[in-house]
């Protein structure tokens, strides 16, 4: 996945406003204890770090978009 398809995910999921926040602010125990920013520096693929978000907020994460 595409660092951008990844980006338009997860403002499609959560709005534009709040996917920042959880990217900076969500601590993700399927990262490893890591923010999604902090993974996505830390170089874990964007397929990784979708799936620990779809893990995380199953009802928030349309059918569509896992």
């Amino acid at each position: 996945m595409r660092l951008t398809d990844f980006w338009a995910r997860l403002a499609e999921a959560f709005g534009p406003a709040y996917a920042t926040s959880i990217a900076s602010d969500q601590v993700l125990s399927e990262l490893g204890g890591r923010t999604i920013e902090q993974a996505l520096k830390a170089g874990v693929e964007t397929h990784v770090v979708w799936r620990a978000v779809v893990a995380a907020y199953p009802d928030r994460v349309p059918v569509r978009l896992r």
